[in-house]
């Protein structure tokens, strides 16, 4: 099986779509479910078992906050 390369990218999206995605992800946890969804062009696979946590980041006054789910490659 090919190795899929290292990616790190960040996507803005507009509100309409973005809370979009949110109620998916949220209907898919709420259900114990994966959750399909395409970033960027590339199609991923989040099984139900994905760990979630939350990232609050503040520098120079900005400040960040991310939704994170993490899993391995099945």
């Amino acid at each position: 099986m090919p190795r899929r390369r290292e990616r790190d990218i960040e996507k803005g999206y507009p509100r309409k779509d973005f809370v979009a995605k949110l109620r998916r992800l949220a209907d898919a946890l709420e259900a114990g479910k994966a959750f399909p969804i395409q970033v960027a062009g590339e199609r991923l696979h989040i099984p139900a078992d994905a760990v979630f946590n939350i990232e609050h980041e503040r520098t120079a006054g900005v400040d960040e906050l991310e939704f994170q789910l993490r899993w391995k490659k099945e």
